[in-house]
């Protein structure tokens, strides 16, 4: 131990010390994760660790470049309805069963995961699960899990399945082990898919929670999980004067007081007998029909509302909708009040639920978070224009405003082709990448504006600065020093189990840490480790990758978790039952699955 603490030079220390500090910002979520990447190069620049060219190569690499081309191309077959297949083949009525769900979700979902990017995926077939939960009064905590799941074990058989798969080929390359073919993990990734498969139709009915079922939408009745909305106290209203306990205003409607404001005082239960006054607010949980019932009344108003109210014309084109925060929006960790919410997307919220937490703040002074579901009233051309928005997801589908399917068969022989010739090698990935990207948007697929908003800039900003993690780990010797720390406990260990503790050190590290950040970390002292132990460098890489990807213990490893958690109404817990047995296989088969692969 003595010889490797001397061995490592003071770079070698302050890289130490920067991928301690990012990790720490990773975990505790105090500052975004794309924030964090940039931080962390920037300080390997100041203390000389990394020259600017070095850290920041990055956001120049074929990978980088080829995960905007990809992000575009998804975009061009959702907005084309190049998918509406699979929608309607989720939202099928033949489908009668949980089980039968889930299992058609392994069936077809995660084979398209494999080539389209898993977040748009889940965010375009929340609604349709939501929807078919609804007409078989099931609900929907049975099936939105596996959703997530489905895409993650279906993203780990090509290169083009997930953003991390094309980070781990890019830090392979630079590190000299090479980069990976389109479909060189195929093999490994079909076995996961197909075992993961398995355990997820047989466990379902055992592990997955029923969290009650929606009688007419996505918060469904009361409950613990109703909306948060707050309410005033208008002149005239037959509430001044009254207490609660005396007014009608619990009988007339399903709902609770939590708070009482006045001016800038703040009054919490028991509030039955406290006197109501003109102009006081109440924060009020309650279910969506009620809160539509409380806009039609006249003893209180909704506090969002604006005080002039639409004519008839604009009343008879308002939509009610709800929309997700997902994992990565940039609305997170802002108030409404301070977003302007209002005026940057002409629509009025009118209540935010929070999974089973109870709000403490007043509406705008609330402070959103990544799976947070809001409760949207507005126009239908602004919903519209939120369903093309990256920091919002619609929960709902607008009945006008499915996908023009004229250019339907156009967008998937596209896809096709970016997926066909770099697979037969006549042109690269990348420029295969960006041909596609160019004929969607020149076929009228999809809108150069549309193009835009389809760039998910936190993801690149992060897979862009993470690069530095690896360069650095490698050029101060820190990589080779870690790995021979590992060498000396897993030396005399058969190559098998050497790859099993890679995996589930990597597993456990991306249940707390970006995934992302966990390949870039982990992979420089992976490669080392199989130097050292003579085995192929690229298995072991192949167990960081796959480790990185089966996210199944916790909501925050993994962003579609984060995306099903709020409407599924799940505990932390609940990812967990369902999540240890998929672990626990995946622990087991991947590292036999590539010796198998490399005949080790």
């Amino acid at each position: 131990m003595d010889d490797l603490l001397a061995s490592i030079s003071t770079g070698a220390w302050i890289t130490l010390a920067v991928l301690a500090g990012s990790a720490a910002l990773f975990i505790s979520g105090w500052l975004a994760p794309e924030i964090t990447g940039l931080l962390a190069a920037a300080l390997l620049i100041v203390t000389g660790v990394l020259k600017p060219g070095e850290a920041l190569e990055g956001f120049g690499s074929p990978a980088l470049i080829t995960l905007m081309g990809l992000f575009a191309l998804s975009s061009g077959l959702f907005r084309s309805g190049g998918l509406d297949r699979l929608r309607a083949l989720i939202g099928s009525d033949a489908v009668r069963s949980p089980r039968r769900m889930i299992t058609l979700m392994v069936a077809a979902v995660a084979p398209v995961s494999a080539f389209v990017p898993n977040t748009p995926i889940v965010a375009s077939l929340l609604p349709v699960v939501e929807g078919w939960c609804q007409r078989r009064g099931i609900s929907p905590s049975k099936v939105l899990l596996p959703l997530s799941f489905a895409t993650v074990l279906g993203g780990t058989m090509t290169l083009l399945g997930s953003s991390v798969n094309l980070l781990a080929s890019e830090v392979s390359s630079k590190l000299g082990y090479g980069a990976f073919g389109l479909f060189g993990f195929s093999a490994i990734g079909i076995g996961v898919w197909l075992g993961g498969g398995v355990v997820m139709v047989l466990l379902a009915d055992r592990l997955l929670p029923d969290r009650g079922r929606n009688d007419d939408d996505l918060v469904g009745n009361l409950a613990s999980s109703g909306y948060l909305t707050e309410v005033r106290i208008p002149a005239g209203s037959e509430l001044i004067g009254q207490s609660l306990h005396g007014s009608r205003l619990q009988r007339r409607f399903d709902l609770d007081v939590l708070e009482l404001h006045r001016g800038n005082e703040r009054f919490l239960p028991p509030l039955a007998d406290r006197t109501l006054a003109l102009e006081d607010r109440l924060l009020l949980r309650c279910s969506r029909e009620d809160l539509l019932r409380l806009q039609q009344d006249h003893t209180i108003e909704l506090a969002p509302v604006p005080d002039t109210q639409p004519g008839a014309d604009q009343q008879n084109n308002q939509r009610t909708v709800e929309v997700l925060l997902p994992a990565g929006s940039t609305l997170a960790g802002d108030c409404l009040r301070d977003l302007r919410f209002r005026q940057r997307y002409n629509v009025t919220v009118l209540a935010l639920r929070r999974g089973n937490a109870v709000i403490h703040e007043r509406l705008g002074r609330a402070q959103l978070r990544e799976g947070d579901v809001l409760l949207l009233q507005g126009p239908k051309d602004a919903i519209r224009g939120l369903q093309a928005n990256n920091d919002l997801v619609v929960l709902e589908q607008l009945e006008k405003d499915l996908p023009t399917v004229s250019r339907k068969r156009l967008a998937l022989a596209i896809a096709a082709l970016v997926i066909v010739l770099p697979a037969l090698e006549l042109i690269p990935l990348v420029a295969a990448v960006l041909l596609g990207t160019v004929a969607m948007v020149a076929s009228g697929c999809l809108r150069a504006g549309e193009l835009q908003r389809s760039i998910r800039l936190d993801v690149i900003l992060l897979l862009g600065s993470l690069s530095s993690f690896s360069v650095a780990l490698e050029k101060t010797g820190l990589a080779a020093a870690l790995a021979n720390g590992l060498l000396q406990g897993l030396n005399q260990w058969p190559v098998y189990w050497a790859l099993l503790v890679v995996f589930l050190f990597t597993t456990l590290l991306t249940e707390v840490m970006s995934n992302a950040a966990t390949v870039a970390m982990v992979i420089p002292i992976a490669g080392q480790l199989a130097v050292g132990l003579g085995q192929p460098a690229m298995a072991f890489i192949y167990a960081v990758l796959f480790g990185a990807s089966q996210s199944f213990l916790s909501p925050v490893g993994y962003q579609t978790n984060l995306m099903v958690f709020g409407p599924g109404r799940y505990r932390f817990l609940d990812i967990a039952r369902y999540g240890v047995p998929l672990t626990v296989t995946m622990t087991l088969l991947v590292p036999w699955l590539i010796c198998r692969q490399f005949g080790l």
